[in-house]
């Protein structure tokens, strides 16, 4: 990846996680897969993914680069083990997705990229039950959300609004 794309996927990163944090709804977490270096090959995403609670209603944010390889929702814990993306759930092409976890379960998503999915660029999500309001505590919340913490609900954006903000920086980031 040349300097110059990978300093703008950088911004686009950082500009994500800023808006995710504004975004915020009370309840929810918005968890951008990888942290600061996103869905990138040099990411451990095994330690990101590490001690975080994925609950209903959370959503899971992929920043990647399309060069490197696209990402592949797949069904079974077999094909995500050996990187087998022969019959994907969901192909992901664009390089900045937003997926809610709208159920429990577990969900698996790999680098289309054999090399990189075998050096362990691949996520399995383990989606928990939603926290009830008793025991959600925003300290707990704050610890796994991504981005700056929630600010007061008078600040918050809309999900449509943080989308569109969010795509027109990644045009202009492209077309740059």
């Amino acid at each position: 990846m040349k300097m110059g794309r990978m300093v703008n996927f950088g911004v686009i990163v950082v500009a994500i996680m800023s808006m995710v944090g504004m975004a915020t709804a009370k309840g929810t977490v918005h968890h951008v897969v990888g942290g600061d270096r996103g869905w990138d090959p040099n990411s451990d995403i095994k330690s990101w993914s590490s001690g975080r609670v994925f609950r209903v209603g959370d959503q899971i944010w992929l920043a990647y680069s399309a060069a490197e390889g696209l990402v592949a929702e797949l069904e079974s814990r077999e094909e995500y083990e050996s990187c087998n993306v022969s019959n994907p759930i969901m192909m992901y092409t664009e390089g900045l997705h937003t997926i809610p976890l709208e159920r429990e379960g577990i969900r698996y998503f790999v680098s289309s990229d054999s090399e990189n999915c075998k050096n362990g660029l691949k996520l399995h999500v383990d989606v928990q039950p939603k926290a009830s309001p008793s025991r959600a505590s925003p300290i707990a919340q704050a610890v796994v959300a991504d981005g700056p913490t929630t600010p007061s609900s008078s600040t918050r954006f809309g999900h449509n609004v943080i989308l569109s903000l969010l795509l027109s920086c990644v045009i202009v980031v492209l077309a740059y």
